[in-house]
């Protein structure tokens, strides 16, 4: 048992430096100067490929902390961060700006080492995801507000 333990434990220390060898890889690998950027924001030089790639591989090194133990909480901070890059990453000439200046694995990383080295990030997500879900349906309600009030001002052109 105490084998099977240490072997585990192993398993997990490897895994966790894997990560940070890509997520250093993907946002800090290189330096020109003071300035540091990784092939994150160059892949993304590659229309839909370049952002597909970066994105697989975020999401891939969460769900890897997540199979070694990191809470729900902690977790979807991770997938929100690797999200928020892919979104404003996918937005052509300031999508390759930003891409050199928010680096979501490495702010995965911190919260992983928050995670386990401070107990941050513990818990469920519900509240993160409940607070979400509200944010999205009155982004959805505004939406529908903008069209009611564009389809009023259609019909008010026609009727005219």
């Amino acid at each position: 048992m105490k084998n099977n333990l240490s072997f585990e434990k192993e398993k997990r220390i490897r895994e966790l430096r894997w990560v940070e060898r890509v997520s250093t890889l993907l946002d800090n690998k290189f330096k020109i100067g003071g300035f540091r950027f990784g092939l994150d924001p160059l892949l993304n030089f590659f229309p839909v490929l370049g952002q597909t790639i970066t994105f697989a591989t975020s999401v891939l090194l969460v769900l890897v902390m997540f199979r070694n133990g990191v809470s729900s909480k902690a977790a979807t901070k991770m997938l929100l961060n690797s999200i928020f890059d892919a979104i404003l990453g996918s937005i052509p000439i300031l999508g390759n700006i930003v891409d050199f200046f928010f680096k979501a694995n490495q702010r995965n990383v911190k919260i992983l080492k928050e995670h386990y080295n401070e107990g941050k990030h513990e818990g469920s997500a519900k509240g993160i995801l409940t607070a979400l879900f509200v944010f999205l349906l009155a982004l959805c309600m505004f939406f529908i507000y903008l069209l009611w009030i564009f389809g009023e001002w259609i019909i008010g052109i026609i009727a005219h």
